[in-house]
C-alpha cells in the first residue's frame, strides 16, 4: 500500500513538473532531464512511469481536458453559458499550470496529440454559439465559426497573458472585451447587461 501511494505521488509530481516545463518552454525545448529534475526524481524513475516526453504531454493534456470539460459543462442559456465559461477558462489558464500547459501543447506545431484542449474549447464555443443562433440569441448575419474563433482567441490569449500581466487583470480585461463583443453578437433587443 505504501509503495502504491509513493508511486501515485511520484506520478503526480512528474505530471505537474511536466506541465510547468511545457508551459514555460513548449514541447520542443522541454527535456525529460528538465522534467525529472523539476519533479525531484531520476530520469530512470520518470521512464518507469512514462514512456517519454510524448506520454507526459498526453497525461498533461488529459488533465487539462478534464478541467475544460468541467468548465464547459454549464447548461441553460447558451450565450450566458459561453460568457460564464469564458471567465472560468481565463481564470483556470491563468491559475492552473496543467490547463495553461494543455493550451501551450495544443498550439505547438511540433506536438500532435489526439487530446487537443484548444480544439475542445473551440468546438464547445462553436456549439454554444450555434445553439444561441438557433435560439435567436445572436444578431442576424453573425457567423458562428467566426464568433467562435474570436472567443477562443480572446480567452486563450488572455489566459496566457495572465501570468505576465498585473495579477487579476485578465477577468477585468475580459469584461471590457465582452462589452465590445456582445453588442455585435447579440440582437439589439436582447438584454445583455447581465453578461459583463
Amino acid at each position: 500500500m505504501v509503495k502504491q501511494e509513493r508511486a501515485l505521488r511520484t506520478r503526480e509530481s512528474l505530471v505537474r513538473a511536466a506541465a510547468e516545463v511545457f508551459a514555460e518552454e513548449g514541447f520542443t525545448v522541454a527535456s525529460v532531464a528538465a522534467i525529472s529534475e523539476r519533479a525531484g526524481v531520476t530520469p530512470g524513475a520518470l521512464h518507469f512511469h512514462f514512456d517519454g516526453k510524448d506520454a507526459l504531454a498526453r497525461a498533461v493534456e488529459e488533465r487539462a481536458a478534464e478541467v475544460v470539460r468541467g468548465i464547459t459543462g454549464v447548461g441553460g442559456d447558451p450565450l450566458r453559458a459561453l460568457v460564464g465559461s469564458s471567465y472560468a477558462l481565463v481564470a483556470s489558464v491563468g491559475d492552473e499550470v496543467l490547463v495553461r500547459a494543455g493550451f501551450v501543447l495544443g498550439g505547438d506545431v511540433a506536438h500532435r496529440s489526439p487530446v487537443d484542449v484548444r480544439a475542445q474549447w473551440w468546438r464547445w464555443a462553436e456549439e454554444a454559439l450555434g445553439a444561441a443562433a438557433r435560439d435567436g440569441l445572436l444578431a442576424e448575419g453573425v457567423s458562428v465559426p467566426d464568433a467562435a474563433r474570436l472567443v477562443v482567441a480572446v480567452t486563450v490569449g488572455l489566459g496566457a497573458l495572465e501570468p505576465v500581466g498585473p495579477e487579476g487583470e485578465a477577468p477585468h480585461a475580459l469584461t471590457r472585451i465582452w462589452s465590445v463583443l456582445l453588442p455585435g453578437i447579440a440582437p439589439d433587443d436582447q438584454e445583455t447587461d447581465w453578461m459583463v
